[in-house]
């Protein structure tokens, strides 16, 4: 019997001590210009961080920034992070999508300031785009592969929420904003059928611009130019290769051979400035050919 009162005392004990602490108001713990470290989530932890450094006690840097002030600083995070998924360094990846991250909770908090949208406005609207532009798969309207869920999806932006095509991103790298435009226009079906019309457009295209650089139309040649780069631009495309990748590949080989050339010429006492066009072109050679032995060594 003792034994038995001493548990109901017990569990009685347990019972009280329950409803005590739930009728306690719970605060999250905070110090005054310190985060929220009883936030949920790590993302509510982020964006109660921005607020106080955004705040009367919080960071003179950050409390003076605008929307116009941190354009710079989205470009670089963007770029920052396509070097990291180039190096395939998940550890850098996973520190320039932070970065990044910290970019749009900075300028959903000043929005918030001014009343405007908040970081939960922006989650929202993105979901109910994606939601709205994937009938094919949670409309009931099943695509037949992606090209025709890319066509869904420009269809969609284009006539029920009214998107203007002509506009202009002019943050936008200038080979992606040729390509945008032209993955646009296949998502109306406006495409090529073969690469091969591409190679005979890009011969056309040369044709003009010889024609305009015997007429000595310096703005003609400057038109054809462009049109010859956004037809390059067009042909990497239709084979699924991004221009701009392509275009960072061959950077990165000229870069090397040049170097490869500085330092031929250093071996040979001599700088390349002082050299004419022919032995230049003898150490390109030299410097393509030790690229084709490295290969051949590999392999």
């Amino acid at each position: 019997m003792e034994k038995g009162r001493g548990y109901r005392l017990l569990f009685s004990i347990l019972v009280i001590g329950i409803l005590f602490l739930s009728w306690m108001p719970v605060h999250p713990i905070r110090t005054e210009g310190y985060p929220n470290i009883m936030a949920e989530k790590p993302i509510d932890r982020l964006i109660d961080l921005m607020a106080q450094l955004r705040g009367p006690a919080g960071c003179p840097w950050d409390r003076k920034q605008t929307h116009g002030s941190l354009k710079p600083y989205v470009i670089e995070e963007a770029f920052e992070l396509v070097d990291a998924i180039d190096g395939e360094d998940a550890g850098e990846v996973k520190e320039e999508l932070g970065d990044l991250l910290l970019q749009i909770v900075f300028h959903c908090q000043i929005a918030r300031e001014e009343e405007r949208f908040d970081f939960d406005g922006v989650v929202q609207a993105i979901s109910e785009k994606l939601l709205r532009r994937h009938p094919h798969v949670f409309g009931g309207k099943p695509a037949a592969d992606e090209e025709d869920a890319l066509q869904n999806w420009e269809r969609i932006k284009a006539e029920k929420e009214g998107k203007r095509r002509s506009k202009r991103h002019s943050g936008t790298p200038i080979l992606h904003r040729a390509l945008r435009l032209q993955e646009k226009a296949v998502g109306f079906g406006f495409d090529w059928e073969e690469s091969g019309q591409l190679l005979d457009k890009l011969e056309e295209e040369m044709g003009e611009i010889r024609a305009a650089l015997e007429a000595e139309d310096r703005e003609a040649v400057a038109e054809e130019i462009g049109d010859l780069l956004f037809m390059a631009v067009n042909l990497a495309r239709f084979l699924e290769i991004h221009p701009e990748e392509a275009l960072e590949l061959s950077i990165g080989k000229f870069r090397k051979r040049f170097r490869a050339m500085e330092e031929r010429a250093h071996q040979l006492n001599r700088s390349l400035g002082e050299m004419d066009i022919d032995e230049m072109e003898e150490l390109w050679q030299q410097a393509k050919e030790g690229e084709r032995r490295k290969d051949r060594t590999k392999e």
